[in-house]
């Protein structure tokens, strides 16, 4: 099979059942977003040390995960919808748990903190502000077309983890939080 279909060379590609749609509808700038988000936890999964081995896994299973709600944006418009893995309430429920877990180890947060500590926790910090974006978009197609709220739930819950992972990363390989300082200017 070839990477290239020419399909897509006059601005329109296919949802999930063949629908052609402009590739600037929102349905396709929520998938995008959801896929910028994907890969950019895999660059973090790059960045992370052997030694945050549960949390690579953990990770990985949302790139998963990632990917269904990309196949559930989709299919939205479609009768397929029912044969793509759903997100469920579960599935935002492992993402507390997660949060939990880490936040049992880190200090009470007190104050602002800036992204930054070292490349893999400032790159956590990236990934939640692509996911609140991926968040902002997938409201605004809600606007638009009847969604599971699950898939909402999931990606907000995410950007806590995400936010939570970064500060874990910083305090697991001894940096501080980098605190704000509202009049350093």
């Amino acid at each position: 099979m070839r990477i290239y279909t020419k399909t897509g060379d006059n601005g329109e590609t296919s949802l999930l059942g063949g629908k052609r749609v402009k590739k600037s509808c929102i349905e396709m700038e929520v998938i995008g977003e959801i896929d910028e988000l994907n890969a950019s936890l895999g660059l973090l999964i790059c960045e992370l040390d052997p030694h945050f081995k549960e949390t690579i896994q953990k990770l990985e299973i949302v790139q998963h995960q990632l990917f269904n709600i990309g196949s559930q944006l989709a299919a939205v418009q479609t009768d397929l919808i029912t044969q793509i893995p759903q997100t469920t309430n579960q599935d935002v429920i492992m993402l507390e748990h997660w949060i939990d877990e880490m936040d049992k180890d880190l200090e009470v947060l007190t104050q602002f903190i800036l992204p930054g500590g070292d490349r893999a926790s400032a790159q956590s910090f990236l990934a939640r502000a692509v996911c609140r974006r991926a968040e902002r978009f997938l409201v605004g197609l809600m606007d638009h077309q009847e969604l599971n709220i699950c898939i909402l739930q999931y990606i907000n819950r995410l950007s806590d983890v995400l936010f939570t992972l970064g500060r874990f990363i910083n305090m697991k390989n001894g940096n501080a939080d980098v605190v704000w300082v509202k009049d350093i200017v």
